[in-house]
């Protein structure tokens, strides 16, 4: 037994996912890297074991009754953990698309602003004191009334709505409506409100073409549907919309991005003549700290927001809350963030970016004897930021806490007191440790995959470029921080884009569209995950399980008893557990406790019903079929050629250990990523294809990069273009062009500071990059 002051963290037994009975101990009050292939088993033991287990400790010791308001982890599948202090959690996560959301709003700096110029502020003779909540535009209180404390207003007119006069209401003059039943449902309203729906609009009087688009009136009448052949359509009663009030709620309430895009379309974005783009009520514009409004002093970027609260007024009240301001504003330009101003909105952020401003963040909390839990937070940071961070993660050590970080970059590892290592490969060939010790203990460890990463990396060798075979004009861009940039992007070669985090390397590729000169095919793989719930899953996604189910059908059990392919899947009735819907779960409900997840009673998991189990392909039932992993199934299927297709290209994107019926809410960015791609590598490609992918290597360990890079320089050696938006100088060192952005981010970035081969731009004077990549190339 040991003592309550012990100095480890010791995991006994942790059998979650894919670990075999680990034991390990970890040192506290130091820096500790988990490192390991991709899907060896690292996130399960950090995140999916010791966080799992400090949340659940932490949930035992509060009420029932407030329990249930907690996110619930569920116990992991461990023997026991000791010395566990409390534990943080700060994951990978893209921002939510809320316009409302903003650097101000994550680091918590809008809050103090409001309340200095709340109780400081220098008010108009005569004026009431407000309240902090009224200088926010988030709040009824703040909000300006005209454009809903959005900064802009949307208008339509008949011009975007009817884009071809020419065209009756029938032959689908007004463009901006929906399709199918539901626009059908709407011309059928105004033929029975009286309007000529076959008459050219242009023919139309101008009164009726006005109430058809602008009228905010919507009447209800029974519809006498024209009879279809073979259709029994009885009268209803239909509610008309029209076409400016359908754009106007679709891009303002539809959950779905593409019918969203579709309204933007047919609307004009201005600033809100009322405020002028500032968002906030006049009475909050007419107060002033230092000579400005709260709106200016948000736009304005934190180093230079810094500089004027500094001269700002010197009363006791007005040095209290800037001195906090100005503490908060410190970690945050610390990280070299110092570019982003308050009014930033978040979804124009990089996950990197993100991932700072949570960190700096914690670091102004000043919490104590914690354990941390860091998600690679190096993921989408240039070398240059990566030391940035490495400073912060010393802060945090330094503060009295234990800092445990899953990661694949190179240079946070040597930086670590301590490294688990676990593999040696993934899914049921990984899920040991096979050392925890100090990071140059390593080396002596002929098992591991990362050692010979860490110790024996040699220069990259200095590849001939090939030759383009033509040339991609990019340009004027002007968005964000790009201002009218132009470029020629090589065609036929492997080019790579470089820069800081912020420096406007996405906004850059992401203005590559289909419409321009020499793009035959794109094809864009982001991070975006594959589905939003666990029905869909690798097979559903790559095609895979459309093939299996076939098998299954064409079998002799299935054709006896009239199975259709339908029989075999588990999103619809017939043959799926009807107990579970198909899920393989079932949510138990605890008397003041919150609901938990177990096996189906019914089929334990399995998803079908017994009947639907009873046919058997080569001697497996569905369920055991979607069991199988990735490696497994390409020996199964290695006989039907549409199989072992998709299978193939999921191994030579590395993800030969992921089961087939992996639910994509398990997925890692990563690991979504590589899924697209494999389900564009099975497609058999005719014509030339540019291919556009964002930080590709995010998440994947070295070995991992060596088996990706194969891929996509086979893609450009078989006449193809890839295009990646890359900070792991290796892949930067492979390229054929490198295309580097800056020198800094945010403002002080959005040019192309050099470009050429890797070589080239290794030399190139004041390029961020070229230190890095010269080290890498050994020159």
């Amino acid at each position: 037994m040991h003592g309550p002051h012990d100095p480890y963290v010791r995991v006994r037994s942790a059998r979650e996912h894919n670990l075999k009975n680990v034991d390990v101990d970890i040192p506290r009050d130091a820096l500790t890297v988990f490192t390991g292939v991709s899907g060896s088993g690292k996130s399960s033991l950090a995140f999916g074991t010791i966080y799992a287990e400090a949340q659940r400790r932490y949930s035992e010791s509060v009420a029932p009754y407030a329990r249930r308001l907690i996110h619930q982890v569920g116990a992991p599948r461990v023997g026991e953990i000791t010395g566990l202090p409390p534990a943080v959690s700060l994951e990978q996560r893209r921002s939510s698309p809320t316009s409302r959301s903003s650097v101000g709003t994550v680091t918590t700096l809008s809050n103090s602003l409001r309340m200095l110029f709340s109780r400081a502020g220098q008010y108009p003779a005569g004026a009431e004191r407000l309240d902090s909540d009224a200088f926010s535009p988030n709040t009824a209180a703040g909000a300006c009334p005209e454009c809903h404390g959005l900064g802009r207003i949307h208008r339509t007119s008949e011009a975007l709505l009817v884009p071809d006069p020419s065209l009756s209401v029938r032959e689908g003059a007004i463009a901006a409506w929906p399709g199918a039943w539901q626009g059908k449902n709407l011309r059928d309203v105004l033929d029975t409100l009286g309007y000529d729906i076959d008459r050219p609009w242009h023919e139309l009087d101008q009164k009726d073409r006005d109430w058809i688009l602008f009228t905010d009136e919507q009447p209800v009448v029974t519809v006498h549907p024209v009879r279809e052949a073979g259709r029994i359509q009885r009268p209803y009663q239909g509610t008309y919309m029209s076409a400016q009030r359908y754009v106007l709620h679709t891009f303002a309430d539809s959950k779905s991005t593409t019918l969203r895009a579709k309204a933007e379309r047919f609307l004009t974005s201005a600033p809100c003549p009322v405020c002028g783009g500032s968002r906030l009520r006049p009475e909050a514009l007419a107060v002033t700290f230092a000579g400005r409004t709260i709106a200016e002093l948000a736009a304005l970027p934190l180093t230079e927001l810094a500089g004027v609260l500094g001269s700002g007024p010197h009363e006791e009240t007005a040095r209290v809350l800037t001195e906090d301001l100005l503490a908060r504003i410190g970690t945050v330009t610390e990280l070299g963030l110092g570019y982003l101003s308050p009014d930033r909105a978040t979804p124009t952020l990089s996950s990197g970016e993100l991932q700072r401003l949570r960190l700096a963040t914690q670091l102004r909390s000043g919490l104590f004897g914690v354990v941390y839990v860091l998600d690679e937070p190096s993921a989408g940071l240039h070398p240059a930021d990566t030391e940035a961070l490495l400073v912060v993660l010393d802060r945090l050590k330094a503060g009295g806490n234990t800092v445990f970080v899953v990661e694949h970059h190179l240079d946070v590892m040597r930086h670590a007191d301590w490294i688990v290592d676990v593999g040696p490969r993934a899914g049921e060939h990984g899920g040991r440790v096979l050392h925890s010790g100090p990071p140059q203990r390593l080396a002596e460890v002929a098992e591991s995959a990362t050692r010979r990463f860490l110790f024996g990396a040699e220069p990259a060798p200095v590849r001939t470029s090939r030759k383009p075979s033509g040339h991609l004009a990019l340009g004027p861009v002007t968005r964000h921080n790009l201002r009218g940039l132009t470029t020629r992007l090589p065609l036929g070669v492997f080019t790579a884009v470089t820069g800081v985090s912020g420096s406007g390397k996405s906004t850059l590729v992401g203005s590559i569209t289909e419409e321009l000169a020499g793009v035959e095919r794109l094809v864009t793989v982001d991070q975006r995950p594959i589905g939003r719930t666990p029905r869909s899953n690798l097979a559903t996604y790559t095609g895979l399980f459309d093939v299996v189910r076939k098998l299954f059908t064409a079998t002799d059990e299935a054709r006896a008893r009239g199975y259709k392919a339908g029989r075999f899947s588990f999103n619809v009735a017939g043959g799926r557990c009807e107990t579970c819907q198909g899920e393989g779960f079932v949510s138990v409900e605890l008397l003041f406790l919150p609901s938990t997840y177990a096996p189906c009673p019914e089929c334990h998991g399995a998803r079908y019903n017994p009947e639907t189990l009873e046919v058997r392909h080569g001697g497996r039932n569905i369920a055991e079929v979607l069991d199988l992993t990735v490696e497994a199934a390409a020996e199964v299927f290695a006989g039907t050629p549409a199989a072992a297709r998709s299978l193939r290209a999921l191994l030579d994107v590395g993800l030969g250990y992921l089961r087939l019926g992996q639910p994509a809410t398990e997925l890692s960015g990563g690991e979504a990523q590589r899924i697209k791609l494999a389900a564009e590598l099975q497609r058999l490609r005719r014509g030339h294809t540019l291919y556009v992918l964002d930080e590709p290597t995010t998440g994947l360990h070295p070995a991992d990069v060596e088996v990706l890079l194969r891929q996509l320089h086979g893609l450009v050696d078989a006449g193809h273009s890839v295009v990646v938006v890359e900070h792991d100088m290796d892949v930067v060192a492979g390229a054929d062009w490198v295309v580097d952005l800056g020198p800094g981010g945010g403002d002080e970035g959005g040019r192309i500071v050099a470009e050429g081969t890797p070589a080239e731009v290794a030399r190139a004077a004041g390029s961020r990059t070229a230190p890095y990549l010269a080290r890498t190339l050994g020159l």
